[in-house]
């Protein structure tokens, strides 16, 4: 196994990583918009097999957040995903000036919380922070 990282993704295999972990599938240019619009995008490759891709969504300030960490059940515990998180967590360090400050945010997948907390990511307490909260909106098809 000799991994190798890039930062583009092609749509159908970022499909199949999602759909690796049981995520909900998203429509093609939904999947295309979100790669294309990631402030920067770390994938893992074997070879020329995609194994792992790891996005982050920053608005250039202060705020941003890590989404879709994934990496192939077979190619878990190997260290690419630490690999993945750090490049994107190195990455927003060299965008550090002098006094600036960023947020960066996640959601951990249940029972991933330990993953994260090596990289100093702490749970948020809801007295503090109050609770995270999704929506999903979606228009079927008619």
């Amino acid at each position: 196994m000799n991994i190798t990282y890039t930062n583009s993704v092609s749509v159908k295999d970022y499909t199949l990583l999602r759909a690796s972990a049981g995520w909900r599938a998203l429509h093609p240019e939904q999947a295309k918009a979100g790669i294309d619009g990631s402030a920067f995008l770390v994938a893992a490759l074997d070879g020329e097999k995609t194994v792992g891709v790891a996005r982050l969504i920053w608005d250039g300030g202060y705020g941003a957040l890590i989404k879709d960490v994934l990496v192939l059940p077979d190619y878990q515990g190997k260290g690419i995903g630490k690999e993945m998180v750090n490049r994107i967590i190195g990455f927003l360090e060299s965008q550090l000036k002098p006094g600036y400050g960023i947020s960066v945010d996640l959601v951990a997948a249940k029972g991933k919380e330990g993953f994260y907390k090596q990289f100093g990511f702490t749970e948020l307490q809801n007295e503090r922070k109050g609770t995270g909260m999704e929506l999903w909106l979606t228009k079927e098809n008619q």
